[in-house]
């Protein structure tokens, strides 16, 4: 950095080009012009040249005016386009939605729809001799009270995985002879009470030395009776006390713990119960859900949580039953039988570790009836029963069948007559949509704050009550949340994470889906199999839409994109549309969003390139914007050319009125892959004789020097700028992609030379150049700056500018840049071959 040049003054123009942005032909002509003015004066009185002085002082006062004129309004047009109407809650976070729109498009495979059935859905079907049932499961309210056969408990002592602290269960029922359950449904507590039931009453059995009775020792009790009936019933029974003829009897009662008019049975209920189960040497399992209502039973002294069964020994044993099923029909001597379970059992289990049919799945821990059925399809296909897609077919129902289950006759609730007749109302609404809406926003917002979430499901609880009965007003008790009810209902996890508030990141607890397959699984059901609920659905997508946190509305917009999907028409009248022509940038932006989403799927992407395309030609202000953020995915145009042609469009019209958020989009496009195009198209537009297109140019190049990479990176996993989300963007492509370096040198070597845009372009540079180490001293964007800084000085002129820009900066009285970053910066710009003669004196 030579020591001859000083800091104070502005950088001289660029010899190729004048202050004035005119050639050097231009200005001689100019100069000849005036000296010809001169002479044609010489001759007048001093009092006429005074005058002719006076004019030319207005005259130049009026160009520099006008010259400033032109910096603030190229100044204006690159300011933050989504903050040009900020609501009350603040600029919208680019890079941070950007990021949660990254986290959130991999819990949905746009190369699918939604859950791979081709937009249809199977409530049965016939795989080889499988029955596949898409329907609900029989709820415990529908099953008939009666004895256990033997024949069930034979099965079941030999396929039962005991879960985790089974034998405490066993413990505790053989202690106090009654034992209240507590687990989510499908989880396998109904086999662990029965296995448990089966095992004690046999047990009591032999201590007494009774002979296998020919009676039933296990029987189902009728729910609607409750815990009094079954007691009542224990107390009115012949023979209250076990004998030889009546042995130890084992009860299983299942409580919904929801029917109208039966309160969940109270302490002293209990204790009567375990006193009748005493006198006649019985035992007796009460099994119940997880949740708010159950939480004072299992905190009483006969409660205890039923663990789910491991996934693995689940799935091992349910395969073994398969197997040897199939070899004993098959034939064969026993010690051959034995090795051809083995071989099975083992491919059947690397089959399984598949990552397609683990895709297919999508569940990360298999519920017993799930098993069953993978068990099954996995024998099936080994036996050469099932063929390889008739097995991913049927292990994508799991997740389907699932969320039938969750949702099929939520509210279907019947009043029930009371003891004077009249009808009892159902439960609160509230209470009854809670656990839905939690799986509703769980499946809109996975991956964000569980606190998000759980907000998210109030608000959507408190819009189903509503129009569920609007007659009344939706009340739900503040102090009754249990969130380990909702994670077992719901089967979702927390995990540590880290989220981001104000611009910094903090330690938070995120929550997720078990399962890959559950979002899209739940999605697809409650738009294509409950009309009714996309009403409130839609009403709460559109509160998302309006929060302030990226975590929360981004995520909220790509779920809702999948939902147009599954009904364009619909979607599109009442999510698209209205929130493309809202008022506020965040909306719009949620629309465009959606638009992409919808854009990412083959079936889709025609209809949503000709709705953008007319929008950017025909659109009002509000759509020409959101179709503008639209292209900046780079899905809502057949081609990169494509996309620019249509944001030339928007930023060039009405004297680039939406110059802003046009070349925001095509820097979003410069992140994608067809980078050299982008570059190419922003050249032309500098030397096009409008001024809108040259200005949309000048623009862009600015912008894409300062904007970081973490606000305009794609969800391209393998994209070389993944790791260098907080590089400028110019010089991430300039470390990465060398081949870009002369295009992108010429750009801000124009934008440098052109007068209305100088300051900002000297403003893009300092920002550059600074982000060359950390505050710690650490190299930051360094190699990137090796790259561009020698194509953008490799004239005299460009060198004694960058020495110019360094000295200013070194002078900074608020930040200083240190003397030997500057010089190392200096000697990083120029080239080996004009060093020669200078290191000694500036090294």
């Amino acid at each position: 950095m030579p020591d001859e040049h000083q800091a104070d003054g502005s950088p001289e123009p660029a010899p190729g080009r004048a202050a004035d942005g005119r050639s050097p032909a231009a200005n001689n002509a100019g100069n000849q012009a005036r000296g010809k003015e001169r002479d044609d004066r010489a001759p007048r009185e001093d009092g006429a040249a005074d005058g002719d002085r006076d004019a030319a002082r207005d005259e130049a006062a009026e160009k520099e005016h006008e010259r400033e004129r032109a910096a603030e309004r190229f100044r204006e047009y690159t300011r933050d386009p989504l903050a040009e109407e900020q609501s009350e809650d603040g600029p919208t976070d680019l890079a941070a939605a950007s990021r949660a729109r990254r986290s959130t498009r991999m819990l949905f495979d746009t190369g699918r729809d939604l859950n791979s059935f081709d937009r249809s859905y199977i409530r049965s079907a016939h795989i080889g001799d499988i029955h596949l049932r898409m329907d609900a499961r029989q709820s415990a309210e529908g099953m008939r009270s009666g004895p256990v056969p033997e024949e069930e408990l034979r099965r079941l002592r030999r396929v039962h995985v005991e879960p985790e602290g089974y034998l405490a269960l066993r413990n505790a029922l053989r202690a106090r002879r009654l034992l209240v359950l507590g687990a989510a449904p499908g989880t396998g507590r109904t086999s662990t009470a029965l296995a448990l039931l089966d095992e004690v009453t046999a047990l009591a059995a032999s201590c007494a030395g009774a002979e296998s009775p020919a009676r039933p020792r296990v029987l189902r009790v009728d729910p609607n009776g409750g815990v009094r009936g079954l007691a009542a019933s224990l107390g009115d029974a012949p023979g209250g006390e076990a004998t030889e003829e009546r042995p130890a009897t084992g009860y299983l009662l299942e409580l919904a713990l929801t029917q109208p008019g039966s309160p969940p049975p109270d302490a002293m209920d209990l204790d009567a119960l375990a006193a009748a189960l005493d006198k006649c040497q019985g035992f007796a399992v009460i099994v119940v859900p997880v949740g708010s209502a159950a939480n004072p039973l299992l905190a009483g002294r006969y409660g205890m949580l039923c663990l789910p069964v491991p996934t693995k020994e689940l799935l091992t044993t349910r395969l073994r039953e398969r197997l040897e099923e199939h070899v004993a029909e098959a034939g064969g001597d026993a010690p051959d039988d034995v090795h051809r379970v083995a071989d099975l059992l083992s491919q059947a289990e690397e089959l399984a570790g598949r990552e397609d049919v683990r895709d297919a799945v999508g569940l990360k821990d298999l519920r017993p009836a799930e098993a069953e059925l993978l068990a099954s399809l996995l024998a099936g296909h080994l036996l050469e029963d099932v063929s390889y897609e008739e097995l991913l077919t049927g292990c994508r129902s799991l997740a389907a069948a699932q969320a039938q289950e969750w949702f099929v006759g939520v509210d279907r609730v019947p009043a029930t007559p009371s003891a004077e007749g009249s009808a009892v109302a159902r439960p609160g609404t509230a209470a009854l949509f809670h656990p839905v809406a939690f799986r509703i926003a769980l499946a809109v917002l996975g991956g964000a704050s569980h606190s998000a979430v759980a907000a998210a499901a109030h608000l959507l609880t408190w819009e189903l009550s509503v129009q569920s009965d609007p007659d009344s007003t939706p009340a739900r008790p503040l102090f009754c949340d249990d969130p380990e009810s909702d994670l077992a209902l719901s089967r979702g996890e927390l995990v540590d994470g880290r989220i981001e508030v104000a611009g910094t990141e903090v330690e938070a607890q995120l929550i997720w889906y078990r399962g890959s397959a559950l979002p899209a699984a739940v999605l697809s059901e409650i738009w294509d199999r409950h009309f009714p609920v996309r009403a409130p659905v839609v009403r709460w997508l559109r509160l998302l839409a309006d929060d302030s946190r990226p975590q929360v509305w981004m995520r909220a917009a790509v779920a809702a994109g999948e939902l147009c999907v599954r009904d364009f028409d619909h979607g599109y009248a009442d999510l698209i549309r209205p929130l493309a022509e809202a008022a506020i940038a965040r909306r719009r932006i949620f629309a465009a969003t959606m638009i992409d989403q919808a854009a990412g799927h083959a079936s889709h992407r025609k209809a949503v390139q000709h709705l953008v395309d007319e929008w950017s030609r025909q659109g009002t202000k509000p759509l020409r914007w959101t179709a503008a953020m639209a292209l900046g995915y780079g899905n809502a145009a057949a081609t990169t050319e494509a996309s620019l042609n249509a944001l030339a469009r928007i930023g060039g019209r009405d004297d680039g009125e939406q110059l802003a958020v046009a070349s925001l989009n095509v820097v979003r496009l410069l992140a994608l892959r067809d980078s050299a195009t982008v570059l190419r198209r922003l050249a032309d537009w500098t030397h096009h004789p409008r001024e809108a297109y040259q200005d949309l140019g000048l623009v862009t190049t600015v912008r894409f020097a300062v904007t970081r990479v973490a606000e305009v990176l794609d969800d391209d996993p393998g994209s070389p700028l993944g790791d260098r989300g907080d590089w400028p963007l110019a010089l991430a492509l300039a470390a990465t992609h060398p081949e870009l370096v002369g295009l992108m040198a010429d750009l801000l070597w124009t934008a440098l030379n052109t007068p209305r845009s100088q300051e900002v372009a000297m403003d893009a540079l300092d920002t550059l150049l600074r982000s060359a180490e950390r505050a710690d001293g650490t190299e930051w964007t360094r190699p990137g700056l090796a790259a561009l800084l020698p194509a953008l000085t490799a004239e005299e002129h460009d060198r004694r500018r960058l020495d110019w820009l360094l000295r200013r900066l070194m002078n900074d009285p608020e930040n200083p840049l240190p003397d030997a970053q500057a010089r190392s910066l200096w000697w990083l710009a120029v080239a080996p071959r004009d060093r020669t003669g200078r290191e000694e004196r500036h090294g």
